[in-house]
């Protein structure tokens, strides 16, 4: 953010042109941020390409990087009961090609690749059937074809694969400041879970582990036994998956601009995974219904809790999911996300050949029957980037040490108010 009251000549050279210039030659807030490298990544590759990558921009120099890591984040997106044939072709694995040397980052960009072992891009069928609920009619419209193959290729939930690998680098940076994220599953078709909203991140790590990723015990055979019935009828399952994040500081997003608010960040993150339908911030869609007295988090003070990142400001719920005014409030963000079930389906359903304009059932892909526990992985992990990104807004500097001292500095001054 530039400091228009500074003296023009105490600005960087960047700043004094954005400073003199008019106002149709000044940087936009987007192209500012890559100036002065804002945390971001971009994904490239094809479902059946040779590989996915990842390249993430603006990790200070300086956090150890464990490769295993990456690898432990791919498996778990890879598993959960109802997945296909895919997954136990696949094994996926993250490759770093640039920007850490001997373990650490050192400032560079980052480059993350995923080979595919079902690498066959040129050689793959078309398909010319479109699937209802998938990107294959509105691509082929879009770039005038009659083969949806292009589209469906990158428009695979396979492109996932990128940006679990992501999230799972910038992690690592998180956790140096104890920020913990923890993803799991609420619901698969009509099958709910039941989770306490006081369990803490190493209970829910815990209690995550079984074929549905889901905390609650009591869900976890009616989840299995609603998949394997979908099967049998040659149906797909959709849910509701959940990601909360302990120990954000307050403060991270802004209310200044609308663009800066980490609630619709995240809303639009999340919102654009594969198949993903709805994005809901703590009680989400329920405060609709309910008055203000049963909606807002009313404010205690604990001194035994100011050296913590609440700051000893606590609160007697958290229906706000952690977010107030677009910026963190010391409480655990909490994000929502509903899961619609998967386009493709073994027996079909009604569309139209694109050559003949016939009507025809759909074209099959392989697919998997629920991928709502890989739902969880993929959303926690854009989860973690973007709580990255606005920590690292808040906090940043060129090196690990910088972005340390930056918090401590804040952490202290806050402490005096």
């Amino acid at each position: 953010m530039i400091l228009w009251n500074r003296p023009l000549a105490s600005l960087p050279v960047r700043d004094r042109f954005q400073h003199n210039a008019p106002r149709r030659h000044r940087l936009n807030p987007r192209l500012q941020c890559q100036a002065m490298s804002c945390l971001d990544y971009r994904t490239a590759g094809e479902s059946h390409g040779p590989a996915l990558i990842a390249l993430v921009e603006g990790m200070p120099a300086g956090v150890a990087i464990d490769p295993a890591r990456l690898d432990a984040e791919m498996a778990r997106r890879q598993g959960g009961y109802g997945r296909g044939g895919r997954q136990r072709m696949e094994k996926d694995s993250v490759t770093i090609l640039s920007g850490v040397r001997r373990g650490r980052t050192i400032g560079s960009p980052i480059a993350l690749q995923v080979l595919n072992r079902d690498s066959r891009l040129d050689d793959a069928p078309e398909l010319i059937r479109p699937r209802p609920g998938h990107a294959d009619l509105a691509g082929s419209l879009k770039w005038l074809t009659t083969d949806c193959r292009s589209t469906l290729e990158r428009a695979s939930a396979r492109e996932t694969a990128a940006r679990v690998a992501a999230g799972a680098l910038v992690r690592q940076l998180l956790e140096l400041f104890d920020i913990q994220i923890v993803g799991f599953v609420m619901r698969i078709g009509p099958v709910a879970g039941e989770v306490p909203a006081g369990l803490a991140a190493a209970e829910l790590i815990a209690r995550r582990n079984n074929e549905v990723y889901c905390p609650d015990p009591a869900a976890v055979d009616p989840m299995i036994e609603a998949i394997k019935k979908a099967k049998q009828d040659g149906d797909t399952l959709g849910g509701v998956v959940e990601t909360r994040v302990f120990n954000c500081p307050p403060g991270l997003g802004s209310c200044g601009r609308w663009q800066d608010k980490l609630d619709g960040r995240l809303m639009q993150a999340v919102g654009s995974v594969q198949a993903i339908k709805g994005v809901e911030i703590g009680l989400g869609f329920e405060t609709a219904g309910r008055p203000g007295s049963r909606v807002h988090d009313e404010i205690d003070f604990d001194p035994a809790l100011r050296d913590t990142p609440c700051l000893g400001f606590t609160r007697r719920g958290n229906n706000a999911g952690g977010l107030e005014g677009g910026m963190t409030n010391g409480q655990p963000v909490v994000v929502r996300a509903a899961m619609k079930p998967l386009s493709t389906l073994a027996r079909g359903l009604d569309s139209v050949n694109l050559r003949t304009k016939v009507c025809q059932r759909s074209d099959y892909e392989r697919s998997d029957v629920s991928a709502v526990p890989a739902a969880s992985v993929i959303v926690e992990n854009v989860v973690a980037f973007e709580v990255a990104r606005a920590f690292l807004e808040k906090f940043g500097g060129d090196t690990l040490d910088e972005v340390r001292a930056a918090y401590e500095h804040y952490l202290s001054a806050a402490r005096k108010l």
